[in-house]
């Protein structure tokens, strides 16, 4: 017998083997060498440390991935979710939490305390963009390599389905070529840094008259400028009418690739009470309000030669960059993953998710459909949303789910054991049958 107790539901469960153990000693040792770095505020032999690093974590993961799911049958796997310290706010959540809260604080106001970092990163700089390292390319080499070596967890995790494969796929590709790698060759050849899947007002700066002037000096820096705005006036609107919110959310934004691959073991701790939608809905569509009126009024002072407002537009958008850009997209967006769950910024704070949930919740062909009469209502679907929807209450009512909020994932269609939920491009008379729906759900009753 492999444990001694004759328990059903085992006391001591086991949650890690032997070889997991030896990968998390692995990766735990790279992750010791950086953050040892880190402290130091001074890389010693950082060819070298930055190859070990990077080496030993790439091990440890692999060992663990092979341990974890390729010796067993393909099918998802949450084994413990609940119990490990890590997943279930416990002290490693905690500890976690402020790590990476730490480390945001640093990198967005006091990036001194990351010299040892950004030292240990300059050859890797030097080599792809011929220029020394900043806290920004730490960060963007930090944040690829762990959307890459999560992803790879996340695609063994989900590989027996044939949609999460293709999306871990894509934001993998997205986030290594569109915004890691492309952008250091642009600066290599002394081209605008430019990141191809970040629009405006996701990115609040490209709206800007600074980026325009900024952007003046290059052919591709002025078509990148109008890309962004066509993206989100026309492209946007256009790619959510077909595939939903997804195409971007899922498929192709940074934010959400981290949140989908490291993110994953935190996904059910979002909240999933009513207070916590009402919040949501005023606050996404505030940030979106927030974000257009800056840009707006950025504009109005250039062209009246700061005949309105005069200082206080750019008063304005240093607030929006301190509260949105920083403190709330990083330091809380990320650094409460293992307290408040993945989609923390992509949920509460997001313009580009606001803006694109508008058509989705408008006009849009994508939703999830519903077989109700195979619901069991074992609640997978509303435990794993990472964006807070009771997708048990639209199961249970056999009614299509169809909310701004829903980033398209498939987490919820690849949890639930019976395939009630389907994710599906309506056909032309979708909103006639879903009203007809409603109204068959939800009969009016005279007064």
């Amino acid at each position: 017998m492999d444990h001694a107790s004759l328990s059903i539901a085992t006391p001591a469960p086991v949650l890690t083997t032997g070889k997991q153990k030896a990968g998390l000693v692995l990766a735990g040792a790279g992750l010791l060498l950086v953050l040892v770095t880190w402290a130091a505020g001074q890389a010693v032999a950082p060819v070298p440390t930055l190859l070990a690093a990077l080496s030993l974590c790439t091990a440890g993961v692999a060992l663990f991935i092979r341990e974890e799911y390729l010796t067993r049958p393909a099918g998802i796997q949450n084994n413990g979710a609940w119990f490990r310290s890590l997943s279930a706010r416990g002290v490693w959540g905690w500890l976690t939490g402020v790590l990476i809260t730490g480390f945001y604080v640093c990198l967005y106001w006091f990036p001194g305390y990351l010299t040892g970092l950004t030292q240990l990163f300059d050859p890797l700089s030097r080599l792809l963009r011929n220029t020394a390292a900043d806290q920004w390319f730490v960060y963007g080499t930090l944040y690829t390599a762990a959307v890459l070596l999560m992803g790879v967890k996340f695609f063994y995790k989900y590989r027996h389905n044939p949609y999460q494969r293709w999306r871990t796929v894509s934001v993998m590709f997205f986030q290594l070529g569109f915004a890691f790698l492309i952008p250091g060759l642009l600066l290599r050849l002394q081209y605008p840094e430019l990141y191809f899947t970040y629009f405006w007002p996701l990115s609040y700066y490209q709206g800007t008259p600074m980026a325009h002037a900024g952007y003046s000096g290059s052919g591709l820096g002025v078509f990148f400028f109008f890309f962004g705005l066509a993206m989100f006036f026309i492209g946007a609107p256009v790619l959510t009418y077909f595939f939903g919110k997804r195409w971007y959310c899922s498929w192709v934004c940074g934010c959400g690739g981290l949140a989908e691959t490291a993110g994953d073991p935190f996904r059910h701790l979002s909240d999933k009470r009513l207070r916590a939608w009402k919040i949501e809905r005023w606050m996404i569509h505030g940030v979106l309000v927030f974000a257009v009126l800056m840009t707006a009024l950025l504009w109005v002072n250039v062209a009246t030669g700061r005949g309105v407002l005069q200082a206080y537009s750019q008063f304005f958008y240093k607030s929006y960059s301190f509260l949105v850009g920083s403190a709330f997209s990083g330091v809380v967006g990320v650094g409460f993953y293992p307290l408040l769950g993945s989609r923390v910024w992509c949920r509460f704070g997001c313009p580009m998710a606001a803006w694109l949930g508008i058509w989705q919740r408008a006009k849009s062909k994508f939703r999830i459909t519903v077989n109700g009469g195979q619901c069991i209502s074992c609640g997978n679907c509303s435990t794993y949303c990472e964006m807070g929807i009771d997708v048990r209450a639209y199961a249970q009512k056999g009614q299509d789910v169809v909310r701004a909020s829903c980033v398209g994932c498939g987490i919820c269609s690849a949890v639930c054991p019976r395939g009630v939920l389907r994710l599906e491009g309506a056909e032309a008379d979708m909103a006639q049958r879903t009203e007809l729906q409603r109204a068959i759900l939800f009969p009016s009753v005279p007064a």
